[in-house]
C-alpha cells in the first residue's frame, strides 16, 4: 500500500481524491459512489464558507461533515430495517463502513464512559436534571470519536 492511499494521511480532500482513483481502478461501484457523495458534500460546504473569507474547510469542519454523513447512514439503516427493506439497509451499511474509514477511530464504550465520568465529576452533575450540563462538554470532547446517541444513552444511564 502506498503512502497516498492511506486514508489517514493528507487533507480530507486529498484522501477523497485518492480514494476515488483507487475505487475507479478497482471498479468498486459502491465505494466510488460513496466517496463521490462525500466529495460533493465537501465542495458544497466549501462554496458555502467561501463568502466568509474561507477558501477551504478546517479539519474540524471536515470531521463534522463526515460525522453528519455517517449519522445520516445510521439513521437510514435504522429506518430501512424498521420498514423491512434490508436490501437498502445493507447498501447504507456498506456506505457507512466506507465513510468510517475517513473518520478517526471510534472510542470503545469503556473509553466513552471514562470520559463521561470525568465530565460528570468536573461539572458536579448528580441527577437526570444535569444532563444538559454534561452533554455539551461530552459532545465537544467526543466529536467524531463517538456516536451522539451512544453518548446520550451512557450519560442518561450514569445520571439516572
Amino acid at each position: 500500500m502506498s503512502e497516498t492511499s492511506n486514508p489517514t494521511t493528507g487533507t480530507l480532500k486529498e484522501r477523497i481524491s485518492e480514494g476515488i482513483k483507487t475505487a475507479m481502478k478497482a471498479r468498486d461501484k459502491i465505494r466510488l459512489e460513496t466517496i463521490r457523495s462525500i466529495k460533493k458534500v465537501i465542495l458544497e460546504k466549501e462554496t458555502e464558507v467561501r463568502p466568509k473569507g474561507q477558501d477551504q474547510l478546517t479539519p474540524e469542519q471536515e470531521l463534522e461533515l463526515l460525522a453528519q454523513q455517517a449519522k445520516q447512514r445510521r439513521d437510514s439503516i435504522e429506518q430501512y430495517r424498521k420498514g423491512g427493506r434490508d436490501d437498502l439497509a445493507d447498501k447504507e451499511a456498506q456506505e457507512l463502513a466506507i465513510i468510517e474509514t475517513y473518520l478517526p477511530a471510534q472510542l470503545s464504550p469503556e473509553e466513552i464512559e471514562a470520559i463521561i465520568d470525568k465530565i460528570i465529576e468536573s461539572v458536579g452533575a448528580s441527577s437526570p436534571k444535569d444532563m444538559g450540563k454534561v452533554m455539551g462538554p461530552a459532545m465537544k470532547e467526543l466529536k467524531g470519536k463517538a456516536d451522539g446517541k451512544q453518548v446520550q444513552e451512557i450519560v442518561k444511564a450514569k445520571l439516572g
